[in-house]
Order: structure tokens, then C-alpha cells, then sequence
């Protein structure tokens, strides 16, 4: 039995309208966390502006009443967000963006808020030990050069040491899983030398490399190659002998055995031993800046605490962590870009 056309547009005429606002994935058009954190913002820099600070000494914190208009300003930003932010087709990527960081946008101020009152308003937290938050951005805004200079030349030693490190952990890593004669001459040495600290090795580095520079380079050099020779040995060792099998059967040479299935097998693993490198290599990079090299955040930090500077000291720590946990997320996404082709199976 069929439908007559006229009865069809009846039907169509009766169907509810579609909403004039549509909600993302059926939430509320009112972010309400978002909300939450305009109001938290919102009283952060109203306390930090109108609250006056406690005299310590002879001058009062910089950049008070900036910090107190800055964070108001970012109250209100982010209330609009929230209240028309699905509204708007545009700021739908960013307002799902700031959605994931919802909760950690409320808690953020709120720790900046006791921060605030235990050391500007109440002076809870002596000076010069402990300084508030607007401290910090004097530090950024009058001592960005030498920071900046130490980063460059942090980024430069650590790349330097990180890629003679890898590069040996990896060729040393593949020659131990593949060969067995290789493996019994280097696997009992690496097991001896390779749990040693880099930095118990400090003495004998400055005394045979020319300048302490390169010793610094040797050492996190070291501390990387460990990891990455262990675990890359780890999956070379572990593949699948099935596909050696299969590539020998369709006529692979051995060099096509280890460049073409070893490696690429074990590759998951290799990142794991970069991964594990890198953490190694931070601490050793700062104890190398602080011993002897003549720049960076570790020969920051020193310099810092001599002048008994622990404001531009708790700069510096802000500055190394933003920046290794950056290294730290350009290594994973070159994994994934690497390891595309094994999507779904890598859950680190």
C-alpha cells in the first residue's frame, strides 16, 4: 500500500522543528565547570588586587594589581565562553579543549589563591624563601634574557646528549638481540657499567675530556644509552621468529631480517628505552650545569641560590618543568607518527 505525495507533506508539516541551538554530543548549552571557574578566577583577582599585601621590608611586591586585572580579565573570558560558547560554531574546537581541562581550570586558581595569601597578604611563608605568584612574573619580565639564554643552551646540551646516547643505546641494543657473539661480550659489561650512576662517574669524565662541556655531553650520553640498549635488545630478542620464517622463505637477506623486521617490531619498545632515557638524562643535564658548564637552567639555579635569589631559583624549576614535560610530549608524537601502522596496540 503506497503513501499519496500529499499525505506525505501532512506528515512532514506535523514533525517538531529542529532546535534553533544545537548542544554538543547532548551536554547543556551552559557549561556549568566552566562557570565554576570564571567564579574561582573571579575571586583570585579580586583577593590579589583589592586585598593589600604586607609590608615586608622597605617595597611591596610588583605586579600585584596586573595579576588581579589579568585574572579578572580571564573570569570574564571564560564566563562568556560559558555561557555562549556552543552558540558560536567557531569556538566549539576550543570550548571541547576546555572542557578536558574543566576541573583543573577551577583548581588552579584556588591553589593560586592560597599561594597568594600565604605569602603577599599574611606573609605566612617568609621572604625571601617564599615569594607570591606576581614575584614570578617580575623575574620573567626583567630576567627573560639570561633565562632564555639558558634555556637555548639547555636545549642545546641535552639534544647533543640525547642523540649520541640513542643513537649508541640503539645500535648496541640491535647487536645484542640479533647476535649471540656480539651479546656475550657486551651484555656482561652493560650489565656491570650500565646501573651505575652517570653522575658517580663526574671525576673521571672532568679529568679526561677537554672541557667539562663535553664531559657534560658524555654523561647524558650516558645516562640515555643505558635504557634505550636495554630495551631495544628487550624487543629485538622478543619478536615473533615465525617472521623471520616467513620473510626467509620469500628470500629476505639477513640485513633485510634485522632492518626491515627486527627493527620495526621493537620500535615499540625502543621508544619506551627513549622514554626512560630522558628522565635519566634530565637529572644528570642539571647536575652536569650545576658541577661545570657555564650556562643553562641547571648553572641558573646555582647562580640563583648563591645570590640567595629564590624567587628567580622558583622561576628557573618553572621553566626546566614546562620544558621537559614538552621535550617529553615531542617524543610521544613521534611515536605515534613513527608507530602509525601499530595504532590501537601501543597503551603508553
Amino acid at each position: 500500500m503506497t503513501t499519496s505525495q500529499p499525505a506525505l507533506d501532512a506528515g512532514l508539516a506535523r514533525e517538531p522543528a529542529a532546535p534553533a541551538i544545537a548542544t554538543v554530543r547532548g551536554t547543556s548549552p551552559v557549561w556549568a565547570t566552566g562557570i565554576v571557574a570564571a567564579l574561582a578566577w573571579g575571586a583570585f583577582g579580586a583577593l590579589t588586587w583589592q586585598w593589600p599585601n604586607k609590608m615586608v621590608g622597605f617595597s611591596d611586591w610588583a605586579y600585584t594589581e596586573e595579576l588581579g586585572i589579568a585574572a579578572l580579565a580571564g573570569a570574564a573570558l571564560l564566563a562568556l565562553v560559558a555561557l555562549v560558547g556552543e552558540r558560536v560554531h567557531a569556538t566549539e574546537r576550543a570550548l571541547a579543549a576546555l572542557r578536558t581541562a574543566g576541573p583543573w581550570l577551577v583548581a588552579l586558581p584556588v591553589a593560586l589563591a592560597a599561594w597568594e595569601i600565604l605569602t603577599a597578604k599574611t606573609a605566612i611563608l617568609p621572604t625571601p624563601f617564599f615569594a607570591p605568584p606576581q614575584a614570578l612574573i617580575e623575574v620573567y619580565a626583567d630576567d627573560w634574557r639570561r633565562l632564555g639564554d639558558s634555556v637555548l643552551n639547555t636545549l642545546k646540551l641535552l639534544g647533543l646528549g640525547v642523540a649520541y646516547g640513542g643513537l649508541a643505546g640503539f645500535l648496541v641494543g640491535v647487536s645484542i638481540g640479533w647476535s649471540r657473539r656480539i651479546g656475550y661480550w657486551v651484555h656482561p659489561v652493560l650489565r656491570v657499567l650500565g646501573p651505575l650512576p652517570s653522575t658517580a662517574l663526574l671525576p673521571l669524565t672532568f679529568y679526561f675530556f677537554p672541557s667539562s662541556y663535553s664531559a657534560a655531553v658524555f654523561l647524558i650520553a650516558l645516562a640515555t644509552a643505558f635504557p634505550v640498549a636495554v630495551l631495544t635488545w628487550s624487543g629485538v630478542a622478543g619478536v615473533n621468529k615465525s617472521y623471520y620464517d616467513v620473510a626467509r622463505t620469500l628470500g629476505a637477506s639477513g640485513w633485510f631480517l634485522v632492518l626491515r623486521v627486527a627493527i620495526p617490531a621493537a620500535l615499540p619498545q625502543v621508544f619506551v628505552g627513549l622514554f626512560m632515557g630522558l628522565g635519566a638524562s634530565f637529572s644528570v643535564l642539571v647536575t652536569a650545569e650545576m658541577m661545570g658548564v657555564k650556562s643553562g637552567l641547571g648553572w641558573y639555579l646555582t647562580w640563583a641560590q648563591g645570590w640567595a635569589s629564590y624567587v628567580n631559583m622558583y622561576a628557573a624549576l618553572i621553566v626546566m618543568a614546562l620544558l621537559f614535560s614538552s621535550v617529553i610530549t615531542l617524543l610521544f608524537v613521534a611515536r605515534d607518527r613513527v608507530l602509525s601502522w601499530q595504532k590501537g596496540t601501543v597503551k603508553w
